[in-house]
């Protein structure tokens, strides 16, 4: 097949750990690779934003990137990118017309959505449109409030749009309520999970590598325990609440990746507000801040921890739960999300409730204090991570799913029936799969 995915803010490409390079960008690049080498032509659509990028940039493994013209080529908050969203669906149209129509189109993020409908609908024959969220503005609105910064009418536009495309893939059980409760219907929507790369996130000893030299930790205070915070440095990823529980686990360091390099980490506003908090809860010589960090060297980092913390208030999914999982560490992590789909409650890890630090010092202590417990949560974590959540098999329940629209669109007898079933799990890995919420 010749797929389209559109991935309007979020490029392969980029270097990951800033405020809008995360998970989608890590969930865009794995699948369009993996779609690659099931035998597809795909290619990957994404925003212009420096005017040095040629047009088109082929990764390894064949998947052509390409860097489509609208808005100013420069770095633009993802929120602030509406207003380009119908001059990227035009230059779609006529970039297809120019080297073939895409057999599917899957676009990833709500803005892309827009810019990708608009397009099917300009071409010549029908193109089905697969959606995939990555979050939802319903659940940003609760959460944030008058923080949010989407653009006015997100959650009324994504309603819509879930109603128009052909196919919604949620990325866990969770998200399948709220796309219910904006009216979309079940027959449009199925679960495939994110993914996580298993021959590179692997166990190993973990006091490899452990411990580093004070002098280059930071400030950082020497400590018997190390628990690890990774990804985007936004307050709504709930590091602080780590910072707080470390107040009660006076033997445990905290490490905190993400956000800018290590050089310039320390002018970030979310690390400056998180320090301030450390500084007042006098914990500030236990708490290190190592900025981004490459994605060859964050195995070893996961590794070097005894627990992974990922405290979100809120989480679409979240990648890092899968990469903790597959290096065969423990995590403690909020009951929401796709984490209540990716920790396994009392069996790869523990959840708590968001935004209580006393509820996550206490579940870390006992993490930190059975070392019998950290090794078996581990080993069943990964033995979970490579039964279910391979980026090879999300590939193939997100091909299955494009199969069945494009047989759809063909004319076949019984697909309306294949479509409900596509890429979604055996009843028991479905079961399986559903996180238990702790209280």
């Amino acid at each position: 097949m010749r797929i389209a995915l559109v991935s309007e803010h979020a490029s392969p490409l980029a270097t990951l750990g800033g405020v809008d390079a995360g998970g989608q960008n890590v969930h865009v690049a794995a699948l369009a690779g993996e779609l690659a080498a099931r035998g597809h032509d795909v290619s990957v659509y994404t925003r212009r934003d420096d005017a040095d990028l040629p047009e088109r940039v082929t990764m390894p493994g064949g998947v052509v990137v390409v860097h489509v013209p609208a808005g100013p080529a420069d770095h633009v908050p993802k929120d602030d990118l509406l207003p380009w969203m119908a001059d990227f669906g035009r230059w779609l149209a006529a970039d297809w017309e120019r080297h073939g129509i895409p057999d599917v189109v899957h676009a990833h993020f709500w803005m892309s959505g827009l810019a990708a409908l608009q397009a099917a609908r300009a071409m010549p024959r029908p193109v089905p449109v697969v959606q995939t969220f990555h979050a939802l503005g319903s659940v940003k609105r609760r959460h944030q409030g008058a923080a949010d910064t989407s653009p006015s009418g997100r959650v009324e536009t994504e309603a819509t749009l879930g109603r128009s495309v052909d196919l919604v893939i949620a990325t866990c059980t969770d998200e399948v309520a709220e796309l219910r409760r904006l009216g979309i219907p079940a027959e449009r929507v199925t679960v495939v999970p994110c993914g996580v790369d298993r021959d590179r996130f692997l166990p190993a000893d973990p006091r490899h590598g452990r411990r580093v030299d004070p002098a280059d930790a930071d400030g950082a205070a020497a400590a018997r325990f190390r628990l690890l915070c990774l990804g985007r440095l936004v307050e709504r990823k709930g590091v602080g609440t780590a910072v707080e529980a470390l107040a009660a686990l006076p033997d445990a360091e905290l490490v905190i990746a993400g956000g800018p390099s290590a050089e310039e980490v320390d002018q970030d506003p979310e690390a400056r507000r998180l320090a301030a908090l450390a500084d007042e809860l006098g914990v500030r010589d236990r708490v290190r801040f190592v900025g981004s960090v490459a994605r060859d060297e964050v195995p070893a980092l996961i590794r070097s921890a005894d627990v992974v913390v990922a405290t979100p208030w809120y989480e679409p999914f979240g990648i890092v739960p899968l990469e903790a999982a597959a290096c065969g560490r423990p995590l403690v992590g909020s009951a929401v999300g796709g984490l209540l789909d990716s920790v396994q409650h009392g069996v790869t890890g523990l959840l708590v409730p968001p935004r209580d630090p006393g509820a996550l010092a206490q579940a870390v202590r006992g993490l930190l204090d059975d070392p019998a417990a950290r090794q078996r949560m581990g080993a069943a974590a990964r033995r979970r991570v490579v039964e279910l959540f391979g980026w090879d098999c999300v590939a193939r329940d997100t091909e299955t799913a494009y199969r069945s629209l494009v047989e759809a669109r063909g004319g076949h007898h019984g697909s309306g029936a294949d479509r409900r079933r596509a890429g979604r799990r055996t009843d028991r890995q479905r079961d399986d799969m559903v996180g238990v919420r702790a209280v």
